[in-house]
C-alpha cells in the first residue's frame, strides 16, 4: 500500500488492505482447526519461534485474524488525513499449500485476503470500501474485486504550454467497482484475465464557470468497461519480492453497449524485476510503467505520473511513462532500509513526448518484516518530489 493515490479508488482501497500470492519458495506450514488459546500462550502467537521477534504470522494464518493496517495520507492532492484498513486472510480447509511450477520450482499458493478501508482528509474528501482476493483449484483461477463508495475534492491543471498552467478545482461523488477473474495458462506462470471497472461520478467545479475549459463529453459521469489482461508473474514473492520479475499487459474497452456514457479505451503495460546482490543482503528492483487513452475521455481518467512524492493527477494527459529503481538493504532478517528514486512524464493532447519535462522523485524508508511466512514486510517511506514531501505508510511492495 501506499499513501493515498487518486485514480479509481476500488482499486486503491484494495491495495491498503491485501497483497498478492505470497512468497514462492516458502511453505506454509499445515493449518489446524483454532482453538481457543490460553491467556499466558497469547502473548507467544505473537513471536515467532524461529528467532523470538514480533511476528504475525501464526495470527494471521491459524488463528484467522486481521492485520490492522493504519492510512497515513499527505499526498499535496487531498491534504494531509488518514483512515484504517483490515486485511482478513483464511485458507480453506483441504485446500493445497503449494503447487510445481512449469520449470520445477516450488510455488506457494497464497491464502484468500478479504479486507475493508476507509478514509478522511483535511480537505473534505472522504472513501470507504471493501474487496477481497481470491484463489481455486489450487490456484489455477484467481478473483479480485471491490467495491468503493468516494467524495473527492482535487485539482485539475491545464497543460500551461501558452497562458499559465492554472489548477482547476473540481469535486467528484459517487461509486465505483472492480471486477476481474483470471485463469491459469497450463502449468506456467501465465494468466489470462477478463475484467470490468465501472464509475458512476457527479462532477462538480469549485467555480461553476471553470467548466468552459471541458468539452461535454468530458464531464460525463458514468464509464463502464470490460477488458482483457495477459499476466507473467515469475517474482518469488508478490507480497515483498526478492527475485524474478512481473510482466503485464491489459486494455480496456469503455462502450454505450455496456453502460458507459463515452467510448474510449484505456492501456497498460508494466514490468516489474527484482535482483538480489551481496548474498542476498541487496535487492535491486526495477519499474517500468507506460499508460495511454484514446477515444472520448473524460478527464478525470486520464493517465497521470504515478510516483512516490509527486501529488496524485498533478500532471496528466492521454500518456503516461514512469521508470523507478528501488535498493533495499537487508541490515537484519527481520529489519531493512529503502532507498529509491524515480522518474516519469505525460505527453499526447498537449504537446509531444521530446517535448515533455520529467519530473523526478525519490525518498528513503524502513522495513519490517511482520509474517516471515507470508514474507510480508510494513514500514513507511519519506518521498522528495519536485513539489511537496510525503510520507507514505508501506505493506508489502510499493509497486502494484
Amino acid at each position: 500500500m501506499r499513501g493515498w493515490k487518486a485514480g479509481p479508488v476500488a482499486a486503491v482501497l484494495l491495495h491498503c488492505v491485501m497483497g498478492a500470492p505470497a512468497l514462492a519458495q516458502q511453505a506454509v506450514p499445515e493449518t489446524t482447526a483454532p482453538t481457543p488459546a490460553p491467556a499466558a500462550s497469547r502473548h507467544a502467537m505473537f513471536k515467532d519461534p524461529q528467532d523470538g521477534h514480533f511476528d504475525m504470522s501464526r495470527w494471521l494464518l491459524d488463528r484467522k485474524g486481521f492485520l490492522p493496517v493504519p492510512v497515513i495520507i499527505s499526498d499535496p492532492a487531498v491534504g494531509y488525513g488518514g483512515g484504517v484498513a483490515l486485511a482478513f486472510f483464511h485458507r480453506p480447509e483441504g485446500a493445497a499449500l503449494e503447487r510445481t511450477a512449469a520449470d520445477g520450482r516450488k510455488q506457494m499458493i497464497p491464502p484468500n485476503i478479504y479486507g475493508v478501508a476507509g478514509m478522511k482528509t483535511e480537505n473534505g474528501s472522504t472513501a470507504y470500501g471493501a474487496g477481497a482476493m481470491l484463489h481455486f483449484k489450487d490456484d489455477r483461477w484467481r478473483y479480485t474485486g471491490g467495491v468503493a463508495k468516494s467524495s473527492f475534492n482535487l485539482d485539475f491543471y491545464t497543460p500551461g504550454n501558452v497562458l499559465p498552467e492554472v489548477g482547476i478545482g473540481y469535486s467528484s461523488d459517487g461509486y465505483m467497482a472492480f471486477q476481474k477473474i483470471a485463469r491459469r495458462l497450463g502449468d506456467q506462470s501465465l494468466f489470462l484475465g477478463l475484467q470490468w471497472v465501472y464509475m458512476d461520478l457527479d462532477i462538480g467545479f469549485d467555480v461553476d464557470s471553470d467548466r468552459q475549459y471541458f468539452k461535454p463529453h468530458e464531464l460525463n459521469r458514468k464509464t463502464s468497461g470490460l477488458g482483457l489482461s495477459l499476466q507473467y508473474d515469475q517474482r518469488d514473492n508478490s507480497f515483498t519480492p526478492n527475485s524474478g520479475w512481473l510482466g503485464m499487459l491489459e486494455g480496456n474497452f469503455y462502450d454505450n453497449a455496456i453502460g458507459s456514457d463515452n467510448d474510449f479505451q484505456s492501456y497498460r503495460a508494466h514490468a516489474f524485476g527484482y535482483l538480489p546482490l551481496a548474498d542476498k543482503r541487496l535487492v535491486l528492483g526495477g519499474r517500468v510503467d507506460v499508460r495511454w487513452v484514446g477515444g472520448d475521455v473524460p478527464f478525470y481518467r486520464l493517465p497521470y505520473i504515478d510516483l512516490r512524492g509527486i501529488g496524485s493527477a498533478r500532471y496528466q494527459d492521454t500518456r503516461a511513462a514512469t521508470v523507478e529503481t528501488e535498493l533495499r538493504w537487508n541490515l537484519t532478517p527481520r529489519w531493512a532500509a529503502i532507498g529509491f528514486v524515480g522518474a516519469g512524464r505525460t505527453w499526447g493532447e498537449h504537446g509531444s513526448f521530446s517535448g515533455a519535462t520529467s519530473q523526478v522523485a525519490k525518498g528513503v524508508g524502513g522495513r519490517y518484516l511482520i509474517a516471515r511466512q507470508l514474507g510480508l514486510y510494513v514500514g513507511l517511506d519519506y518521498a522528495f518530489g519536485p513539489e511537496d514531501d510525503t510520507v507514505y505508510v508501506q505493506v508489502g511492495s510499493a509497486w502494484r
